[in-house]
């Protein structure tokens, strides 16, 4: 059984718990440790068995905690080598496993697969996290593009944790600076709700069972927009499975995975 549970998203913070078996694996820390630690006992996550903490990217709502709590816990950090020498002055003796593109990474029964992302930072990752005989989890937050890897990556996943970031006509309206628009509408920012809508319909499959949107802008956004942008399109698409949208004070979830067989083979993913 996998059971997800996205304890926060959204700018002020990011991270989510996948558990298998009763082992967890953390993907992104963006909250302190003592408020990670508090949000899982709040979700009855048990943290006494954690395999590793994973990060998509160096920024402060996705990593702020992320040091101290995997020292804290006694487990290694994963992240690509370009967000590790972004972080590594701060380790403290804290284990790093890398996470490339060539090759997937292994945290207790976790097989961490990685694609780079269109991110303003270091060396942005999105994550795919599977383990043998349970389901498979595609996770991707600040992505100003889908790349063609990123959108291989996702594909066949039993749950999808994605990106939907700003409404284009609230950002437009938001008060933001020109160049700050600019920053979160380019290539190097954040996915709007058309754009996600657009790449979750090209990935919905019959195994797609769960989606959940996340880091929602709290300026330019809302989830009434969010769902009333991605719902139809995954309705189009023919999606028959569940549609969330996580919230940033507190989480989301839990949501039980039903296994599914593997993910689709690259023939069927041109």
């Amino acid at each position: 059984m996998t059971r997800l549970v996205v304890l926060g998203s959204g700018s002020k913070g990011n991270a989510l718990a996948i558990t298998v078996n009763g082992a967890t694996l953390l993907v992104d820390a963006g909250f302190s440790a003592r408020e990670i630690l508090r949000r899982a006992a709040d979700a009855d996550v048990a943290l006494d068995a954690v395999a590793g903490i994973a990060l998509t990217h160096e920024h402060g709502d996705h990593a702020s905690g992320a040091l101290l709590l995997a020292r804290q816990l006694k487990v290694p950090v994963l992240c690509s080598p370009g967000t590790w020498e972004r972080l590594r002055g701060r380790a403290g003796g804290t284990h790093h496993v890398p996470l490339t593109m060539t090759s997937a990474a292994e945290a207790g029964p976790f097989r961490i697969e990685a694609a780079l992302t269109s991110h303003d930072a270091a060396e942005p990752l999105a994550l795919a996290v599977a383990s043998e005989g349970a389901a498979s989890i595609g996770i991707a937050y600040d992505l100003g593009r889908p790349t063609a890897a990123v959108r291989y990556l996702l594909r066949g996943r039993t749950a999808l944790v994605l990106e939907a970031n700003h409404d284009d006509v609230l950002l437009r309206t938001s008060g933001y600076p020109p160049v700050v628009q600019q920053r979160i509408a380019g290539a190097g920012g954040h996915l709007s709700n058309r754009a996600a809508a657009e790449l979750l319909a090209d990935l919905v499959h019959p195994g797609l069972s769960v989606v959940v949107l996340a880091h929602l802008s709290e300026r330019c956004n809302t989830e009434q927009h969010a769902r009333e942008t991605v719902a139809p399109a995954l309705a189009s698409a023919g999606f028959g499975g569940e549609l969330h949208v996580a919230r940033q004070a507190g989480a989301t979830g839990p949501f039980t995975l039903p296994i599914h067989p593997p993910r689709l083979p690259a023939e069927s993913t041109a």
